[in-house]
Protein backbone atom coordinates (compact mmCIF):
# COMPACT_ATOMS: atom_id res chain seq x y z
CA UNK A 1 0.00 0.00 0.00
CA UNK A 2 1.52 3.16 -0.89
CA UNK A 3 0.92 5.99 2.43
CA UNK A 4 1.29 9.46 2.48
CA UNK A 5 1.39 10.32 5.63
CA UNK A 6 2.28 14.37 7.88
CA UNK A 7 3.47 14.52 11.09
CA UNK A 8 6.06 11.56 10.44
CA UNK A 9 8.85 13.07 12.52
CA UNK A 10 7.04 13.14 15.91
CA UNK A 11 6.50 11.24 18.65
CA UNK A 12 3.84 9.29 17.21
CA UNK A 13 4.44 9.76 13.41
CA UNK A 14 8.19 8.60 13.62
CA UNK A 15 6.76 5.19 15.14
CA UNK A 16 4.49 4.66 12.90
CA UNK A 17 6.24 5.46 9.97
CA UNK A 18 9.28 2.56 11.04
CA UNK A 19 5.75 0.29 11.17
CA UNK A 20 4.07 1.21 7.58
CA UNK A 21 7.64 0.20 6.11
CA UNK A 22 8.29 -2.82 8.20
CA UNK A 23 4.87 -3.81 6.85
CA UNK A 24 6.21 -3.80 3.44
CA UNK A 25 4.08 -0.34 2.68
CA UNK A 26 5.36 2.41 0.83
CA UNK A 27 5.28 5.68 2.58
CA UNK A 28 5.89 9.29 1.55
CA UNK A 29 5.85 12.06 4.08
CA UNK A 30 5.25 15.48 4.66
CA UNK A 31 7.36 17.61 5.76
CA UNK A 32 8.56 21.12 6.57
CA UNK A 33 12.02 20.59 7.21
CA UNK A 34 13.52 17.85 3.99
CA UNK A 35 16.95 17.69 4.87
CA UNK A 36 16.24 17.39 9.08
CA UNK A 37 13.41 14.51 8.06
CA UNK A 38 15.78 12.54 5.47
CA UNK A 39 18.23 12.07 8.65
CA UNK A 40 15.28 10.84 11.00
CA UNK A 41 13.44 8.86 8.54
CA UNK A 42 16.17 7.17 6.29
CA UNK A 43 16.74 7.37 2.94
CA UNK A 44 13.45 4.74 1.71
CA UNK A 45 10.97 7.10 2.46
CA UNK A 46 9.75 9.81 -0.02
CA UNK A 47 9.23 13.25 1.20
CA UNK A 48 7.27 15.94 -0.43
CA UNK A 49 7.16 19.67 1.26
CA UNK A 50 5.68 22.26 -1.52
CA UNK A 51 1.85 22.68 -2.03
CA UNK A 52 2.04 20.56 -5.44
CA UNK A 53 3.62 18.30 -3.73
CA UNK A 54 0.99 17.38 -1.68
CA UNK A 55 -1.82 17.31 -4.53
CA UNK A 56 0.75 15.23 -6.19
CA UNK A 57 1.43 12.95 -3.20
CA UNK A 58 -2.66 12.29 -2.15
CA UNK A 59 -2.50 11.70 -6.00
CA UNK A 60 -0.68 8.79 -5.27
CA UNK A 61 -1.96 7.54 -2.34
CA UNK A 62 -3.85 4.49 -1.63
CA UNK A 63 -3.91 5.93 2.08
CA UNK A 64 -3.29 9.37 4.11
CA UNK A 65 -2.41 9.67 7.43
CA UNK A 66 -2.81 12.91 8.90
CA UNK A 67 -0.72 13.56 12.20
CA UNK A 68 0.78 17.01 12.00
CA UNK A 69 -0.02 19.72 14.19
CA UNK A 70 1.65 22.27 16.59
CA UNK A 71 2.82 20.68 20.10
CA UNK A 72 -0.89 21.59 22.77
CA UNK A 73 1.27 21.27 25.96
CA UNK A 74 4.56 23.13 25.09
CA UNK A 75 3.64 26.18 27.34
CA UNK A 76 1.35 28.62 27.98
CA UNK A 77 -1.68 28.86 25.39
CA UNK A 78 -1.06 32.81 24.75
CA UNK A 79 -3.19 34.39 21.87
CA UNK A 80 -0.89 33.62 19.40
CA UNK A 81 -0.19 29.92 20.55
CA UNK A 82 -3.63 29.35 20.11
CA UNK A 83 -3.82 30.55 16.76
CA UNK A 84 -0.62 28.33 15.52
CA UNK A 85 -2.04 25.35 17.33
CA UNK A 86 -5.43 25.99 15.28
CA UNK A 87 -4.24 26.61 11.83
CA UNK A 88 -1.62 23.87 12.06
CA UNK A 89 -4.49 21.19 12.75
CA UNK A 90 -7.51 22.62 10.94
CA UNK A 91 -5.92 24.75 7.89
CA UNK A 92 -3.61 21.47 6.71
CA UNK A 93 -5.96 19.05 7.78
CA UNK A 94 -8.62 21.05 5.28
CA UNK A 95 -6.24 21.05 2.44
CA UNK A 96 -5.61 17.62 3.01
CA UNK A 97 -9.51 16.91 2.37
CA UNK A 98 -9.68 19.54 -0.35
CA UNK A 99 -6.85 17.76 -2.27
CA UNK A 100 -8.61 14.55 -1.71
CA UNK A 101 -11.38 15.84 -3.86
CA UNK A 102 -9.44 17.36 -6.29
CA UNK A 103 -7.49 14.11 -7.43
CA UNK A 104 -8.32 11.68 -10.02
CA UNK A 105 -7.14 9.16 -7.83
CA UNK A 106 -8.49 9.08 -4.67
CA UNK A 107 -7.53 7.02 -1.48
CA UNK A 108 -9.38 4.46 0.01
CA UNK A 109 -8.80 6.31 3.41
CA UNK A 110 -8.13 9.20 4.93
CA UNK A 111 -7.03 8.28 9.11
CA UNK A 112 -6.78 11.83 10.49
CA UNK A 113 -5.84 12.16 14.28
CA UNK A 114 -7.83 14.01 17.13
CA UNK A 115 -7.78 13.78 20.43
CA UNK A 116 -10.24 13.70 23.88
CA UNK A 117 -9.90 16.79 24.65
CA UNK A 118 -12.83 16.97 22.60
CA UNK A 119 -15.01 16.31 24.93
CA UNK A 120 -13.99 18.77 27.81
CA UNK A 121 -14.06 18.57 30.68
CA UNK A 122 -16.64 15.50 32.32
CA UNK A 123 -15.39 14.85 35.85
CA UNK A 124 -16.68 11.35 36.75
CA UNK A 125 -19.25 10.89 33.95
CA UNK A 126 -18.44 7.82 31.71
CA UNK A 127 -18.02 9.28 27.88
CA UNK A 128 -18.39 6.96 25.29
CA UNK A 129 -17.72 7.90 22.06
CA UNK A 130 -21.47 9.89 20.82
CA UNK A 131 -21.01 12.15 23.88
CA UNK A 132 -21.05 15.86 22.93
CA UNK A 133 -18.52 17.65 22.62
CA UNK A 134 -17.07 20.88 25.28
CA UNK A 135 -16.70 24.05 24.71
CA UNK A 136 -13.64 24.84 25.67
CA UNK A 137 -10.59 25.63 23.72
CA UNK A 138 -9.35 21.75 23.04
CA UNK A 139 -13.28 20.93 22.40
CA UNK A 140 -13.67 23.97 20.14
CA UNK A 141 -10.52 22.82 18.47
CA UNK A 142 -11.09 19.53 18.08
CA UNK A 143 -15.03 19.79 16.43
CA UNK A 144 -13.31 22.05 14.25
CA UNK A 145 -10.42 19.72 13.26
CA UNK A 146 -12.71 16.92 12.68
CA UNK A 147 -14.73 18.70 10.55
CA UNK A 148 -12.32 19.44 8.39
CA UNK A 149 -11.06 15.67 7.69
CA UNK A 150 -14.51 14.65 7.19
CA UNK A 151 -14.78 17.01 4.76
CA UNK A 152 -12.93 14.06 2.79
CA UNK A 153 -15.91 11.81 3.17
CA UNK A 154 -18.21 13.76 0.43
CA UNK A 155 -15.62 12.62 -1.49
CA UNK A 156 -16.38 8.87 -1.00
CA UNK A 157 -13.60 8.38 0.90
CA UNK A 158 -13.74 5.73 4.36
CA UNK A 159 -12.86 8.83 6.95
CA UNK A 160 -11.75 7.68 10.62
CA UNK A 161 -11.08 9.74 13.24
CA UNK A 162 -9.29 8.71 16.34
CA UNK A 163 -9.67 10.20 19.51
CA UNK A 164 -6.42 9.99 20.93
CA UNK A 165 -5.47 9.82 24.65
CA UNK A 166 -2.16 10.27 26.46
CA UNK A 167 0.18 8.19 24.52
CA UNK A 168 2.77 7.06 26.82
CA UNK A 169 5.72 5.68 25.32
CA UNK A 170 8.98 4.42 26.56
CA UNK A 171 11.49 7.47 24.65
CA UNK A 172 9.38 10.53 24.63
CA UNK A 173 6.13 11.84 24.35
CA UNK A 174 4.07 12.69 28.00
CA UNK A 175 5.55 9.77 30.34
CA UNK A 176 9.03 11.13 30.07
CA UNK A 177 7.88 14.23 31.62
CA UNK A 178 5.81 12.70 34.25
CA UNK A 179 8.32 10.43 35.37
CA UNK A 180 10.99 12.93 36.23
CA UNK A 181 9.79 14.17 39.48
CA UNK A 182 9.22 10.31 40.58
CA UNK A 183 12.75 9.45 40.05
CA UNK A 184 14.26 12.56 42.42
CA UNK A 185 11.59 11.41 45.51
CA UNK A 186 8.85 14.00 44.67
CA UNK A 187 6.28 12.28 42.24
CA UNK A 188 2.24 12.55 43.11
CA UNK A 189 -0.90 13.70 41.71
CA UNK A 190 -1.68 16.67 39.44
CA UNK A 191 -4.65 19.32 41.77
CA UNK A 192 -6.76 17.29 43.45
CA UNK A 193 -5.75 14.13 41.89
CA UNK A 194 -9.40 12.81 40.90
CA UNK A 195 -9.43 14.20 37.37
CA UNK A 196 -9.25 11.04 34.96
CA UNK A 197 -6.27 10.56 32.34
CA UNK A 198 -7.56 8.58 29.39
CA UNK A 199 -4.06 6.81 28.10
CA UNK A 200 -3.07 4.15 25.89
CA UNK A 201 0.45 2.38 25.16
CA UNK A 202 2.05 3.38 22.13
CA UNK A 203 1.97 0.24 20.74
CA UNK A 204 -1.51 0.13 20.93
CA UNK A 205 -2.20 3.28 19.37
CA UNK A 206 0.14 1.79 16.30
CA UNK A 207 -2.20 -1.10 16.15
CA UNK A 208 -4.98 0.89 15.75
CA UNK A 209 -3.61 3.02 13.17
CA UNK A 210 -2.67 -0.12 11.78
CA UNK A 211 -5.57 -1.55 11.51
CA UNK A 212 -7.24 1.12 10.26
CA UNK A 213 -5.68 1.15 6.79
CA UNK A 214 -8.16 -1.71 5.58
CA UNK A 215 -10.58 -2.64 8.56
CA UNK A 216 -13.60 -0.77 7.31
CA UNK A 217 -15.38 -1.21 10.38
CA UNK A 218 -12.93 1.79 11.65
CA UNK A 219 -15.01 4.77 10.41
CA UNK A 220 -16.09 8.16 11.58
CA UNK A 221 -14.76 9.20 15.44
CA UNK A 222 -13.81 6.50 17.75
CA UNK A 223 -11.95 7.11 21.09
CA UNK A 224 -9.12 5.88 20.84
CA UNK A 225 -7.74 4.88 24.55
CA UNK A 226 -7.23 2.18 26.82
CA UNK A 227 -10.69 0.62 28.35
CA UNK A 228 -9.74 1.47 32.04
CA UNK A 229 -9.16 5.13 32.34
CA UNK A 230 -7.52 6.26 35.88
CA UNK A 231 -7.20 9.43 38.07
CA UNK A 232 -4.14 11.18 38.37
CA UNK A 233 -4.04 10.10 41.37
CA UNK A 234 -4.20 6.38 40.69
CA UNK A 235 -1.48 7.57 37.86
CA UNK A 236 0.39 8.73 40.25
CA UNK A 237 0.48 5.29 42.30
CA UNK A 238 1.51 2.93 39.81
CA UNK A 239 4.25 4.86 38.25
CA UNK A 240 5.57 5.06 42.54
CA UNK A 241 5.28 1.68 42.12
CA UNK A 242 6.88 0.40 39.33
CA UNK A 243 9.98 2.72 39.76
CA UNK A 244 9.64 1.57 43.35
CA UNK A 245 9.44 5.48 44.24
CA UNK A 246 7.35 8.06 46.91
CA UNK A 247 3.79 8.95 45.22
CA UNK A 248 2.72 11.77 47.43
CA UNK A 249 3.59 15.04 46.82
CA UNK A 250 0.92 16.51 44.50
CA UNK A 251 1.53 19.28 42.98
CA UNK A 252 -1.48 21.99 44.05
CA UNK A 253 -3.74 23.57 41.91
CA UNK A 254 -3.08 27.18 42.18
CA UNK A 255 0.52 26.21 41.17
CA UNK A 256 -0.34 24.65 37.42
CA UNK A 257 -2.66 27.35 37.12
CA UNK A 258 -0.06 30.33 37.75
CA UNK A 259 2.76 28.29 35.34
CA UNK A 260 0.38 27.12 32.70
CA UNK A 261 -2.50 29.47 32.66
CA UNK A 262 -5.61 28.39 30.66
CA UNK A 263 -3.48 25.44 29.20
CA UNK A 264 -3.24 24.32 32.81
CA UNK A 265 -6.72 22.73 31.95
CA UNK A 266 -4.99 19.96 30.46
CA UNK A 267 -4.14 18.48 33.55
CA UNK A 268 -6.41 19.59 36.11
CA UNK A 269 -9.30 18.34 34.05
CA UNK A 270 -9.91 14.87 32.10
CA UNK A 271 -12.28 12.74 30.65
CA UNK A 272 -13.51 9.22 31.84
CA UNK A 273 -13.67 7.56 28.43
CA UNK A 274 -14.76 4.24 27.28
CA UNK A 275 -13.93 3.53 23.84
CA UNK A 276 -16.98 1.37 22.99
CA UNK A 277 -16.61 1.73 19.08
CA UNK A 278 -13.34 0.56 19.27
CA UNK A 279 -14.45 -2.56 21.56
CA UNK A 280 -17.17 -3.13 19.00
CA UNK A 281 -14.77 -3.31 16.16
CA UNK A 282 -13.00 -6.38 17.84
CA UNK A 283 -9.72 -4.65 18.46
CA UNK A 284 -7.82 -6.19 21.44
CA UNK A 285 -5.56 -3.81 23.39
CA UNK A 286 -2.45 -5.37 24.19
CA UNK A 287 -2.15 -3.10 27.67
CA UNK A 288 -5.94 -2.38 28.80
CA UNK A 289 -4.55 -1.87 31.92
CA UNK A 290 -2.12 1.19 33.53
CA UNK A 291 -0.51 -1.13 35.60
CA UNK A 292 1.40 -3.37 32.62
CA UNK A 293 1.49 -0.47 30.44
CA UNK A 294 3.92 1.03 32.88
CA UNK A 295 5.61 -1.95 33.91
CA UNK A 296 6.76 -2.95 29.79
CA UNK A 297 7.72 1.11 29.19
CA UNK A 298 9.70 2.32 32.71
CA UNK A 299 11.57 -1.21 32.85
CA UNK A 300 13.46 -1.31 29.70
CA UNK A 301 15.67 1.34 31.74
CA UNK A 302 14.59 3.98 28.82
CA UNK A 303 11.18 5.65 30.28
Amino acid sequence: MRVFITGATGFIGWELTARLRGAGHQVTAWVRNESKARGLLGPEVGLASAPAGLREAIAKADAVINLAGEPVSAGRWTTSRKQAIVESRVKLTSAIASAIAQSRSRPAVFISASAVGYYGDRGDEVVEDDAPPGNDFLGNLCRNWEAAALEAAQSGVRVFIPRIGIVLGADGGALTSMVLPFRVGMGGPLGSGRQYVPWIHLEDQLAVMMAALEDRRMSGPMISAAPNPVTSRELAKAIGAVLHRASFMPVPTIALRILLGEAAAMVLTGQRVRPRRLEQSGFIWRYPMIAGALTDLLRRGRG
